[in-house]
């Protein structure tokens, strides 16, 4: 299901280049409205039945948006809203029936399966979007294949796939009898700072990915016409080669990725507990060196240029699951699918949100303080994207942060768990010295009414 969305979305994305200016904010301002809506419930109801839901939802959406023709363009501007909706219900909620199935190295490896999701459905999407639009076939059947495996989808997780208890692999299950208000869980997800600090670092990688995705073809194609391998394009739609490539390297390396940053960190843990965190701080700032790189070596190498964005890239990716298992550690089972919900509305609202618009700005900016020529064009967008290194190293710091409240975070939320079963203990050990006294008390006065 995370591939179709994923798939779905990008599909959609590449249908024109300048719709997507359009798109792309709908879908995300309707996640992120949606999405700690369904943290809420999710932490309160029935997990199972709210993603099935959800999932059905979105896949009605989507089918209905391929029939929508142009001359009721703000309907189909609306459909991407709704389908913003369904994928808010799916994201904030799955994880958190994965950290309640598997503890330790189990959830990172699991976690990590469905986070290959994430590149494979992105990747693929970017590729055979562009291919329909070059090709001047019908675009619309994309929207109408990943529905009916959506529903499919939704129907075995509705029969097949369980609910757990919260807190059930933590062997948790059992002590967790009541649950906190809404405004408790967002005061005490404020004090969390491994929490605070991990989806402060996860909006960085959003904010990299999200301008990555929309100028990266583009720059790399003004690169080719500096070079004189390939001629300016003044048509609409022009050539997707560039977009074709990208979504490759996006493709195998969110899945290298997600695998590499899995295992380093089982390997890393052998030899500290604050392996997660810090794994993650040092992929951010590799893939910084990396990202700066691409802007050394675009006009000279396109070729040089896309290994950097490979190893980039690929370290970029390394923390997604990571940064899901942090969360699984420093939150409570009770409040999960509410710090899910909130960190995707942090990533998104300070990431990829905005991202492709400041670097479009800053792109349009430059171009106006000089004369307009292919080769300014370039160096602009060149100069604005320089900007992302700068927020992956703020990311890599965010993670250090992360690493040195971890641990601390980490003992607190097990100590909140084990605190119900505490006070359970205590108030039976009361109620039984209590009634021992009562009866001791009623046996006192038996006998001095015998003696009497």
């Amino acid at each position: 299901v995370r591939f179709m969305l994923n798939f779905s979305e990008r599909i959609t994305m590449t249908i024109n280049e300048k719709t997507t200016f359009v798109l792309f904010p709908v879908f995300i301002c309707s996640f992120m409205v949606a999405a700690p809506i369904f943290g809420y419930l999710g932490d309160r109801f029935n997990r199972k039945i709210i993603l099935s839901c959800g999932i059905f939802f979105w896949s009605a959406v989507t089918l209905s948006s391929s029939f929508i023709t142009k001359e009721y363009y703000w309907l189909f501007v609306l459909s991407r809203g709704l389908v913003g909706i369904g994928e808010s219900s799916y994201s904030s909620i799955s994880p958190t029936i994965i950290g309640d199935l598997f503890t330790n190295n189990s959830r990172t490896m699991m976690l990590s399966v469905f986070y290959l999701a994430i590149p494979l459905g992105s990747g693929l999407g970017y590729i055979l979007g562009s291919s329909a639009k070059e090709a001047a076939g019908d675009w619309h059947w994309a929207l109408r294949v990943s529905p009916v495996l959506g529903m499919t989808a939704g129907t075995l997780i509705l029969f097949f796939v369980p609910e757990p208890k919260r807190g059930h692999a933590d062997q948790l299950g059992g002590r967790i009898k009541h649950r906190t208000s809404w405004l408790c869980d967002m005061k005490a997800l404020a004090k969390n700072r491994s929490y605070v600090f991990s989806s402060l670092a996860s909006a960085a990688v959003s904010f990299a990915t999200g301008a990555f995705g929309m100028w990266i073809p583009l720059y790399l194609f003004r690169a080719q016409v500096v070079q004189k391998t390939a001629e300016a394009c003044t048509k609409d739609i022009c050539s997707s080669k560039d977009s074709l490539i990208f979504g490759a390297i996006t493709c195998v390396t969110g899945l290298l990725g997600v695998v590499i940053g899995a295992a380093t960190t089982r390997l890393c843990r052998q030899k500290t507990e604050r392996a997660d965190p810090l794994v993650c701080a040092v992929s951010m700032l590799g893939s910084a060196i990396f990202v700066c790189l691409i802007f050394v070596v675009a006009k000279k190498s396109i070729i040089g240029a896309y290994v950097c964005i490979f190893i980039g890239e690929t370290l970029l990716f390394l923390n997604w699951a990571i940064t899901a298992d942090i969360l699984m550690y420093v939150v409570i089972p009770t409040r999960r699918a509410t710090a899910v919900a909130f960190q995707g509305f942090t990533s998104h609202l300070l990431g990829d949100a905005g991202s492709p618009y400041l670097i479009g700005l800053i792109s349009d900016a430059l171009q106006k303080s000089y004369t307009r020529s292919v080769l300014w064009q370039f160096l602009s967008l060149g100069y604005a994207l320089m900007l992302c290194p700068f927020v992956i190293v703020l990311g890599g710091m965010f993670f250090l942060a992360t690493a040195l409240f971890f641990l601390d975070d980490r003992d607190k939320a097990e100590k909140q768990c084990t605190v119900p079963v505490k006070s359970v203990v205590f108030l039976y050990f009361d109620c039984f010295l209590h009634c021992s006294i009562i009866v001791k008390t009623s046996n006192l006065f038996d006998l001095v009414s015998t003696i009497t």
